[in-house]
């Protein structure tokens, strides 16, 4: 087993041959601009792959990434020093910060927010309450499940959102951490993947807008629903390993010291908030209420639901999918997220639990609990652009249409399998189904039965690698909601994904000849829960 010194060795060893190729190319190669000899090459997939490894083997995200970024800048610019240092930080952290300042508001203003619930006593008040109502491990795990199905509008919103309300209750249970964050991940992009009205079915049906499949790209969206095997035999697979209250791979540590020396693997200074004795359920409530009900009105006004929408178009005046369809989330839910804050504010010094003192004093403390995330989702942002500049779309692409020559019946399996391993290794599902519903539409008829299987695979696919990636927006959001150690959850995380991948894998398989949604998910379920079965033996026997 490796040490924490020998982990960081390892690091800072792959930073000084970095720097040393730097070095040795900056009289070969000059700092001209001239096109990277990997573009649309195996190459472009390079970068986020040392990222992952090296995270995976450091349990350490942040020098990871960077080293990540390093490598893909240094490919993008032929290893010429200064244009790699240029690259990395106007293509890479600049423009990240840039891009994603909305997204970045809206964590800090839920940061906030979820700072002034605990201060309230809000969050203390239902942990009391869940444990005398919910009471026991299963019903907390299934209450978790059930909270992050119900909040379908946008995976960061429920990420966040089932986090901070759910905390209490799983902390109670001695649920670790680790699988509080499983269960937000699994219950946030797989339930926007598979809800017509949220802003993923936007995304989906912005790209197949305007394509040749004979009908709408929300139209689409929906038949899809039916065979995106991923969501939904993850959600089987939830539902099933509760109920059999048993844990697999590194998962089971964490379980085993929750339950055992009440260690739930929470972050440092996470729990040191003083309990405040005047809050009451209602006040963690009715600030989740009007939280989402302002945010999903931010989202909808955006896209021009009450008029003139952001971009100066009247056409979805009234039209509550077609503003959807419209919106921009980034936009959206910070407009949502500011008027709900300074409402929470006044409502919780009028229920004269804090004053206004202790409540802005709370606007700092959520901001520093977003730091980390907010770090992480930068340098991801930054590593994704490399590997977008260096054509891995054009890479993945050829790829594609060799496929599609001899596999038709097996396509829908291997559209899966490419998603899986670009959402994976760029850490973006939407941008991985932007790059291949165009290609699926291409390959199928428009009418065939096949071209809605294979856009399911795509989707499915991609929620799937952007479940499993370190630098994938989502999970380093799932890690911020559950206050748990990023790397940590996804070691944690990835055999669970992985199980119902695979299984997801046969069923599109089957899928391809048999055309038949519900007997696809019949299979797929008794897979799921075979698969379970032999595991608990395993694991049981290994006790």
């Amino acid at each position: 087993m490796r040490t924490p010194r020998n982990r960081r060795a390892l690091v800072l060893v792959l930073a000084a041959v970095a720097c040393l190729m730097m070095t040795l190319t900056a009289f070969a190669e000059g700092d001209g601009a001239a096109a990277s000899s990997m573009y649309a090459t195996f190459w472009a997939l390079v970068p986020p792959v040392v990222a992952i490894v090296l995270a995976l083997i450091t349990k350490e995200a942040y020098s990871s990434l960077f080293i990540g970024i390093l490598v893909g800048a240094l490919f993008q610019c032929n290893f010429a020093p200064v244009a790699t240092l240029d690259t990395m930080i106007n293509d890479g952290f600049v423009a990240a910060i840039a891009g994603n300042a909305g997204i970045f508001l809206f964590l800090v203003l839920l940061g906030i927010i979820v700072a002034l619930v605990n201060a309230s006593g809000g969050s203390a008040a239902f942990g009391r309450w869940a444990e005398k109502n919910i009471k026991t491990r299963v019903g907390a795990m299934l209450a978790t499940f059930v909270l992050g199905i119900l909040i379908f509008i946008d995976d960061y919103f429920n990420c966040l959102t089932v986090g901070s309300v759910m905390r209490p209750v799983t902390d109670g249970h001695k649920i670790s951490r680790p699988k509080l964050a499983y269960l937000i991940d699994a219950t946030a992009a797989p339930v926007c993947m598979i809800a017509p009205v949220s802003s993923w079915a936007a995304a989906v049906s912005g790209v197949a807008a305007d394509l040749d499949t004979g009908i709408s790209g929300i139209e689409l969206f929906i038949k899809a629903i039916p065979y995106n095997f991923y969501s939904l035999l993850t959600f089987v697979f939830i539902i099933a390993l509760s109920v059999m209250k048993f844990d697999y791979g590194p998962m089971q540590l964490h379980e085993r010291n929750a339950q055992q020396k009440g260690d739930l693997g929470a972050l440092e200074g996470s729990n040191t908030e003083a309990e405040n004795t005047k809050g009451r359920v209602v006040d963690l409530i009715i600030p989740v209420i009007i939280l989402f009900v302002l945010c999903t009105v931010g989202m909808i006004y955006v896209g021009g639901f009450f008029g003139v929408d952001a971009w100066g178009g009247t056409e979805n005046a009234g039209s509550f999918i077609g503003a959807f369809g419209n919106t921009d989330a980034f936009i959206g839910l910070p407009w949502g997220g500011l008027v709900s804050l300074a409402l929470i504010v006044i409502y919780l010094v009028a229920r004269r639990v804090l004053t206004f003192k202790e409540a802005m004093a709370c606007v700092p403390k959520g901001f520093i609990a977003m730091v980390p995330p907010i770090t992480i989702l930068t340098m991801a942002v930054s590593l994704k652009s490399m590997t977008g500049m260096l054509g891995a779309d054009v890479f993945v692409e050829g790829v594609m249409k060799g496929a599609s020559q001899g596999l038709y019946s097996l396509l829908p399996a291997v559209i899966f399998i490419v998603a899986c391993l670009l959402a994976f290794a760029s850490g973006t599902s939407w941008g991985t189904f932007g790059i291949l519903i165009p290609i699926v539409v291409a390959v199928f008829e428009p009418s065939s039965t096949l071209l809605t299987i294979g856009i399911s695979a795509c989707l499915a696919g991609a929620v799937c690698g952007d479940h499993c990636s370190p630098i994938s927006d989502t999970t380093i959001m799932a890690s911020a909601g559950a206050q748990c150690d990023h790397v940590t959850h996804v070691s944690t995380q990835l055999p669970y994904a992985i199980t119902v991948a695979a299984v997801s894998f046969v069923t599109f398989i089957v899928a391809g000849f048999v055309q038949n949604a519900l007997v696809c998910l019949v299979l797929g379920t008794v897979l799921i829960i075979g698969a379970l079965f032999v595991l608990r033996s395993a694991t049981a026997n290994k006790a």
